[in-house]
């Protein structure tokens, strides 16, 4: 499937925010603060509930972190944007992962259930993506998957039918 390893440090996810990873012009995490993960735990193209290939990655929470000071005063929630957006990282990941080739980009949503919040109190947010399609064709190159996120091992984000495509041009 892949010549990458299963599971990354964030050493590693730094160098593919930089492009180094994938190679120019193929899949990259946003550099930091956005880059929403630690750590790539567990990553596959045929594991997962659907046997599609999945991704589990970690987040640590520190009381601070940017988005705290700014959403709100006085009430800092991380704002639930920020978890979906790690889901369709991870997501996009995966795909440059597979060895499939372009720039990553998000292309929707069908669901989004958020049942909890992410305070500075918080340790860790989990993220569990399980991929339902992974599409490659001369046209196409997609993936469609659900993902939780746990903060502290409480489900608190739900998605289905998250898709994310690669584009060479």
């Amino acid at each position: 499937m892949s010549d990458y390893p299963t599971s990354f440090s964030k050493e590693d996810l730094l160098k593919c925010a930089a492009g180094e990873l994938f190679g120019p012009g193929n899949a990259q995490l946003p550099a930091p603060p956005m880059l929403m993960m630690d750590r790539i735990t567990e990553i596959s193209g045929d594991g997962g509930a659907h046997g599609k290939g999945h991704v589990l990655a970690e987040f640590d929470i520190t009381p601070d972190l940017w988005f705290f000071d700014c959403h709100f005063p006085g009430n800092p929630i991380m704002p639930g944007c920020l978890g979906l957006d790690g889901l369709w990282q991870l997501t996009g990941f995966n795909l440059g992962w597979r060895g499939w080739l372009g720039r990553g980009y998000a292309l929707g949503v069908g669901e989004v259930k958020l049942t909890g919040m992410v305070r500075p109190d918080r340790k860790m947010l989990t993220y569990k993506i399980d991929f339902t399609k992974a599409i490659q064709t001369r046209r196409l190159t997609m993936g469609v998957a659900d993902g939780i996120v746990e903060a502290d091992g409480e489900v608190i984000y739900q998605v289905k039918d998250m898709k994310v495509a690669l584009s060479e041009s």
